[in-house]
Parts: structure tokens; C-alpha cells; sequence
């Protein structure tokens, strides 16, 4: 196809569909002419993970760059795990971060096999500490419950992957999980929250709002 039809079919503007070309996100298409290219299914289903990953998935373009650059790779699924977590999560200097709170995060996951340079352990330490810094110091008893949720998700998450054939399909899948899954995440956190929220609080509302969602 030409790139008018990719445009078409993915819904992408032709200025955007130049850019992801440009910025090394989208690989060239097949050359016709000197310039005129043909595009493929696999340029399709390229630019939905661009979109999905710069998109719902937040990233800016370099670090998108970097985690396509992983799925074409032949990394190993843990290395491309490794990228996609870096990529995802928020920069923490963990020069910056309390050796105190590094501790209550290692108590917190004690028999977790991760690196000392995990971002997630390093971030739940700043996280921590501000917790501490608001006041809030009964948050280890809190993130207990987090981290058992949170084991739930990440069994979950390499579940969908395990289910994937190729290695292809694998990377793309720890890729979009990782980016998405986040989102998705704190999505329906927030919903749960409302549901707790209101059964615990306001019970005799919850059948109310229960109907008023179902109703067309």
C-alpha cells in the first residue's frame, strides 16, 4: 500500500506518518521509485504500537524509540523487560534516595529476585519518603497490601506473555504490558476505589449508581 492508504487505514495524519520515519519509529517501506515507497501489515501494526505507546503509554519519543529499537532487537525477553521498565517508570536518582527508606522497600519485598537498581524499588523508596514527609508513617502496613497486589499483576502480566508464540510477539507484548499495563493499572484503581468508596461509606447509594451506569 501507499502511505496515503497506511494513513487511511491506520488514522494517522501523512505529516505524522513522515515523522515516525524520520524519528527511526516507523522502519521504511519498500522502495518503488526514488520517491514513492509501498507499506505493508507489519507498518500497520507498527504505528498502532507507536500510537498506543506514545499515547495511552506516555512515553516521550526518544524513550519510545528506545523500546521499539528492544522489541527489533534479539535481547533476551529479561533484557527487554529491563528496557521497557526503565522506559516506563518515572527517573529517580538513586543517589537522592534515603539508604533508610531503601531498607523499608528491601523488608517490603524480601525474597523479591530483583536488582539493587530495579526502578521500581528505587522509586517505592522516594515514594516512601514522602509519604514521611507528609506525615503519612503508617504506609508500610499500606504498601504490604500493594506489593501483594502488585505480585498478583506482574503473575498476570507474564501470563499474557507466556501465552505469545514468537519472540516477536513476546517483546511487543512486555512492551505494550509494561507502558499500558501502568495506565490500565491506575485506571481501574481509581474505579475500585470509587466502589469501595461508596459501599463502605455511602452503601445505600451503590445500587443507585449501579443502575445509572447500566442505563443506556
Amino acid at each position: 500500500m501507499r502511505m496515503s492508504e497506511l494513513s487511511r487505514i491506520t488514522e494517522t495524519p501523512v505529516p505524522t506518518v513522515k515523522y515516525y520515519l524520520r524519528e527511526g519509529l516507523l522502519p521504511p517501506g519498500r522502495r518503488t521509485s526514488p520517491n514513492q515507497a509501498q507499506y505493508d501489515d507489519e507498518h500497520v501494526r507498527r504505528i498502532r504500537l507507536i500510537r498506543a505507546l506514545l499515547g495511552p503509554g506516555g512515553l516521550d519519543v526518544a524513550t519510545a524509540r528506545e523500546v521499539i529499537a528492544a522489541i527489533d532487537s534479539d535481547l533476551p525477553l529479561p533484557h527487554v523487560f529491563g528496557v521497557a521498565q526503565r522506559a516506563a517508570s518515572v527517573r529517580v536518582d538513586d543517589r537522592a534516595v534515603d539508604a533508610a527508606a531503601l531498607e523499608r522497600v528491601d523488608a517490603l519485598l524480601d525474597g523479591f529476585a530483583i536488582h539493587p537498581e530495579n526502578p521500581g524499588r528505587i522509586a517505592a523508596a522516594a515514594v516512601l519518603e514522602a509519604f514521611d514527609a507528609v506525615d503519612q508513617r503508617n504506609a508500610d502496613d499500606w504498601s504490604r497490601r500493594y506489593v501483594e497486589a502488585a505480585l498478583i499483576v506482574a503473575e498476570a502480566d507474564l501470563d499474557t506473555v507466556e501465552r505469545r508464540v514468537t519472540r516477536d510477539e513476546k517483546a511487543e507484548t512486555v512492551v505494550v504490558g509494561t507502558a499500558l499495563g501502568d495506565a490500565l493499572f491506575a485506571a481501574f484503581r481509581r474505579a475500585a476505589q470509587e466502589h469501595v468508596s461508596t459501599t463502605r461509606y455511602e452503601p445505600e447509594r451503590a445500587d443507585e449508581i449501579r443502575r445509572a451506569r447500566s442505563t443506556p
